[in-house]
């Protein structure tokens, strides 16, 4: 099979489950800013120096595709959906990475190359969010789908700190 079809020249596409939406379907769109995070994940792999953050990246990688598959499944039940236990492990790792990076007040993003990537991919998970919250309220999102892209961005936010708290770059914004 290639890569053209030509089953979407009308606008349409096929998910995970079989049935064809238009292609600006709100949960066409909420998966498509998902697949965007994910190609910025992946550029970040290469800024990033820091083994242990490498790792974490590469973890967040492939759970976006079981998002995506769960979020492109409606009605039928995905065979990998996100867990309470990932949410919760996601929490963990946000609280672990708080204790080692205390911060002192807002920060200004992107001190470093890898940070400013990171605070990039955190902002497109929040439009995949606020996308997968415009789709829960006309259908059924899984509410753990919801609290794990919650807790992502939370994630690429301290993750980012770390290394700029790492770095000795972190920038806070001056107080008036």
């Amino acid at each position: 099979m290639g890569i053209t079809t030509k089953t979407g020249d009308q606008g349409q596409t096929s998910l995970y489950s079989g049935e064809r939406v238009w292609k600006d379907d709100l949960r066409v769109d909420a998966y498509g800013c998902l697949d965007e995070l994910d190609a910025h994940l992946g550029d970040a792999l290469h800024l990033v120096q820091d083994p242990a953050a490498n790792s974490i990246l590469a973890q967040l990688q492939a759970m976006l595709y079981r998002v995506m598959g769960q979020l492109a499944s409606p009605g039928a039940a995905y065979p990998y959906p996100v867990t309470e236990t990932e949410v919760a492990e996601v929490t963990a790792l946000i609280q672990s990475l708080e204790e080692q990076t205390p911060l002192e007040g807002f920060v200004l993003p992107g001190s470093l190359p890898a940070s400013a990537k990171l605070d990039i991919c955190r902002a497109v998970d929040r439009r995949a969010e606020r996308q997968a919250v415009k789709l829960s309220r006309a259908e059924h999102v899984p509410p753990e789908l919801l609290q794990y892209l919650n807790r992502l961005s939370d994630l690429l936010f301290i993750l980012a700190r770390s290394l700029e708290a790492k770095a000795g770059a972190i920038r806070y914004i001056p107080k008036p």
